[in-house]
């Protein structure tokens, strides 16, 4: 009999896209369906990085180099210089979208076996890629009553085995929000240090910061050798479907490293380097970024306020990114809720999607009573589907308790 490998089969798939179908068949049904399940803005990608597209002066789209043209590689060093990150030429490599980079991040530091430690709730991407790398996520437990800031550093320490090979986290995260402050950093930073450890740092929420600045492990010059920044335009760019994210070191063995990955995957999209050349040169780059950062602020403090109307509603107001973790008691299966908002459930023709907490988790039974939003839609659409999300939280809870009298 011919099967799947293994490492596949214990995929639990993306939390985020898996009740698509769901969607889908609501939206035949005449239903409009509010997306707050994906991070994926309706905000306009900035007119230079789409004219650098048009514009591209390309007659054979051939091959680009593997680890990414010389051109977007001095642009992107550019980019960190203005942020005070120093990186040389040869210390970033052009990757697929930011999932590759951390992707490379963890095949080029960890051996199948190795453990890898990440605060949760954590992208559940970080477990898939691990998977299939081998490794086992040891995952570094956060409250949401404490906006999902690290514990003590002496609590993390404890989690560090033998076999541990790397800290993972984004700052500002996503799913949670939370911006981790300078000295949250500076531990993990530390910890690295004394245990030998490398650190991947994904960073492609980094401008979206509306309390605070976030800080990149970039900053810390005494982990030189253990961090590894990666990122993404998808999010300051507004340009998902780009593709186009980096890894940095300054670890030349991890470079070398990394080297090898890509040449195995041929070269990074063409197109949309030149695009993001052409953006990085605009004298308004700054200010289209400031643009995007300021309507994801106002966006974030009014789904958060309208949040605060739903009965019972456990959540912080987030730092950073797009995303708010949101707690709801009522509730015991947060899946079996982003389900029935789709099959079961519409208000005046309108229902929401939602992103089911417990897949944000490694630790068994922690997420069941969350749900994940992102404020990715305009203000009023937002305030709309928190009324609906309200609606059909009330509907839920009826619905379980009629079920409950019944037996």
């Amino acid at each position: 009999m011919l099967n799947v490998s293994e490492r596949v089969k214990s995929l639990k798939g993306s939390p985020i896209r898996r009740l698509t179908p769901f969607a889908n068949a609501a939206k035949k049904r005449g239903v409009q369906v509010y997306h707050l399940n994906i991070g994926q803005p309706d905000i306009p990608t900035p007119a230079s990085f789409m004219e650098g597209v048009r514009n591209a002066k390309v007659d054979v789209l051939s091959y680009s180099p593997a680890m990414g043209i010389a051109e977007t590689i001095d642009a992107m060093v550019g980019y960190y210089a203005e942020l005070d990150i120093s990186l040389s030429h040869d210390e970033v490599i052009v990757t697929i979208g930011g999932s590759e980079a951390f992707c490379f991040a963890l095949q080029a530091t960890c051996n199948p076996g190795d453990e890898v430690l990440i605060p949760e709730p954590f992208y559940p991407n970080y477990v898939g890629h691990s998977t299939m790398n081998g490794n086992r996520v040891v995952p570094i437990p956060t409250r949401i009553e404490d906006g999902f800031h690290l514990p003590p550093m002496k609590e993390i320490e404890r989690l560090i085995t033998p076999r541990t090979r790397a800290i993972l986290f984004s700052n500002p995260s996503n799913p949670t929000g939370v911006g981790y402050t300078y000295n949250e950093i500076e531990g993990l930073a530390k910890l690295a240090l004394k245990h030998d450890l490398f650190i991947i740092s994904d960073e492609p929420y980094r401008e979206l910061m509306y309390e605070g600045e976030a800080i990149s492990i970039m900053s810390f010059p005494e982990v030189a050798q253990n961090a590894i920044l990666v990122d993404s335009i998808s999010k300051r760019l507004s340009a998902c479907g780009a593709r186009i994210g980096c890894l940095a070191t300054r670890n030349k063995d991890v470079l070398a490293a990394v080297n090898k990955l890509c040449q195995i995957r041929l070269s990074p999209p063409t197109f949309e380097q030149l695009g993001l050349v052409a953006f990085l040169k605009s004298k308004d780059h700054k200010r289209d970024i400031g643009v995007i950062v300021d309507k994801f602020h106002k966006r974030r403090d009014a789904m958060f306020d309208a949040l605060q109307t739903i009965p019972g509603v456990v959540c912080r107001k987030p730092e950073g990114a797009f995303y708010i973790f949101v707690k709801f008691p009522q509730i015991d299966d947060s899946e079996a809720f982003a389900k029935f908002l789709l099959t079961d459930f519409q208000t005046d023709g309108e229902t929401v999607m939602v992103a089911p907490g417990a897949d944000f988790y490694a630790t068994p039974g922690r997420g069941t009573n969350e749900v994940r939003v992102a404020y990715v839609l305009e203000e009023p659409k937002l305030v709309r589907a928190v009324e609906v999300l309200k609606a059909g939280l009330a509907a839920y809870v009826e619905e379980k308790a009629g079920v409950a009298a019944a037996r």
